[in-house]
Formats: C-alpha cells, structure tokens, sequence
C-alpha cells in the first residue's frame, strides 16, 4: 500500500513499516488477502481492523 492511496490512518500505524529498505518503500506489513486489501483501498470510510496506534515510548514504560 503505497501512502498516496493508503488509508489517513496508516502513517501512525504500528504495522505501517519499510517493506523495502533498498528503496525506502513503506506499507502495510499486515498479511491481507486480496479482498481486504481491495476493500480497505476502495472504501475511504471504512476503518481498518488491524490498526494499533503506534507508541515508540511502549517499551521505555515497561522498563520503568
């Protein structure tokens, strides 16, 4: 998922990663089939299952 046609939500996403580190390509790691990926790119309305906001201090609270 490219971020030009991505859901608004994907670039605070937990899962939303480099896919490439060649190329700097980021997307969805999530392992969806075709139909999710159809529908979560065809529906501007609909919310995505897998989002988890992402938190880069999560571990930092764990330790302390």
């Amino acid at each position: 998922m490219s971020e030009n046609t991505a859901p608004k939500n994907c670039a605070t996403c937990e899962y939303y990663d480099y896919l490439d580190n060649e190329n700097s390509d980021m997307g969805c790691t999530i392992d969806m089939d075709e139909d999710e990926m159809w529908h979560l790119r065809s529906d501007s309305h609909h919310s995505c299952p897998y989002y988890k906001q992402y938190d880069e201090y999560k571990s930092v609270r764990r330790q302390n």
